[in-house]
């Protein structure tokens, strides 16, 4: 038998198994590629966040109030009838005007008359009784005098003399009290004015005091607004005003402070001031909305400097205001501040912000203290106007 070679041995068992023979080049292209499947990517770095920011500007403590403020009038009264009963009759409806001494309303008046003509008829009765004592009176004084009765007698006869004196007195004094409650059964208006409001419908059965209408006075007016705790301060009674109002275009008004809540308001917390025109113009209506500028209150000595932001850069660290200052490295600081007056728009910090701070003014709520960050001006400044 002839022998077999070990190489081709190994051949006909490599073709036998199937594997293919692959040339050294590819092998060493295979390994190349089979290791870089295997490494991992290198890191690629994240761009830093941009964030809107803004220099606060300086400006003097001292600096006025511009607050929303209402046209109203001075005094405003509640109009009720003195007595109980049924309204009949309403003769005004909101928004008239009414003078001095017109009928606005009017209760049944039956049980009023009745009570009048009760009163009136006891009066009658105790005129009759009073003049039948002093006729008797006079008749017995001048028989005393000539002693043909005792003086027990006499004395019994003043006694129902007084007594009938009291008496009329007394019913006089009922009958102007029926008769003033017959009167009372017309709602009458004690000044000028306008029905600024109704309380109560006709058909209603009403008891005395309950009101009516509400009667805001012709004449003077006062421009109302609220201000909040920490700008009352900055407000005294006496300080100059303007008002500015969009239904009267191209006109300001002048005026005064004339009353400086002592109390808040206790729903609100605010403090409401009311504001005199000095001027008053038969063009203002009650109700008409606009804006008060209120300079600020006279000080013994000038007022700190403040910093003006956007509102919309406050945050909170914690219970404390705060607001985020872009460093110089980039980083993100959330910083306390001290507000000494909330604007429209705009908030003054006292402390906290120097005047070469960039402060983040959009999008506050989504930042995190230390968080690398790119610094771009507002694409619209005007949206950021102070």
């Amino acid at each position: 038998m002839k022998p077999v070679s070990h190489s081709r041995s190994r051949s006909e068992s490599a073709r036998a198994s199937g594997a293919p023979r692959l040339a050294p080049p590819l092998l060493a292209l295979s390994l190349a590629i089979m290791l870089a499947a295997c490494s991992k990517p290198a890191p690629v770095a994240e761009a830093p966040r941009e964030v809107v920011v803004l220099q606060a500007q300086q400006r003097n403590g001292a600096q006025g109030l511009h607050l929303p403020a209402e046209v109203q009038s001075r005094f405003v009264t509640a109009m009720s009838f003195r007595i109980a009963g049924q309204l009949v009759e309403r003769r005004v409806h909101l928004g008239d005007a009414v003078r001095k001494g017109q009928v606005v309303a009017r209760l049944d008046p039956a049980d009023a008359e009745h009570n009048a003509a009760s009163a009136r008829a006891e009066l009658a009765s105790a005129r009759q009784h009073l003049d039948a004592a002093e006729k008797q009176l006079k008749r017995d004084t001048e028989q005393a005098r000539d002693n043909l009765i005792s003086a027990q007698q006499l004395e019994q006869s003043q006694d129902a003399q007084a007594a009938a004196l009291a008496q009329l007195k007394a019913a006089q004094a009922r009958a102007a009290v029926a008769g003033n409650q017959r009167d009372y059964t017309s709602l009458v208006a004690e000044h000028d004015g306008v029905i600024s409001a109704e309380q109560a419908n006709t058909g209603d059965v009403l008891s005395a005091g309950q009101p009516v209408f509400s009667l805001a006075w012709s004449g003077a007016v006062d421009v109302v607004t609220d201000v909040a705790d920490n700008q009352v301060a900055r407000i005294r009674p006496g300080t100059q005003a303007s008002v500015t109002l969009p239904a009267l275009p191209g006109r300001t008004f002048s005026g005064r402070v004339r009353e400086v809540s002592p109390a808040a308001d206790p729903q609100s917390r605010t403090y409401r001031v009311k504001v005199t025109l000095e001027q008053p113009d038969a063009a203002l209506r009650l109700g008409m909305t606009g804006e008060v500028a209120i300079a600020p209150a006279a000080q013994g000595q000038q007022e700190a400097q403040v910093m003006v932001l956007p509102a919309t850069a406050l945050f909170h660290k914690g219970d404390k205001p705060a607001v985020w200052v872009v460093r110089a490295d980039g980083q993100l600081e959330l910083r306390p501040v001290t507000v000494s007056a909330y604007g429209e728009r705009s908030i003054a910090l006292s402390q906290g912000v120097a005047a070469d701070d960039k402060v983040v003014v959009q999008g506050v709520h989504t930042l995190t203290a230390g968080e690398k960050v790119k610094a771009i001006a507002p694409l619209h400044a005007e949206d950021f106007a102070l």
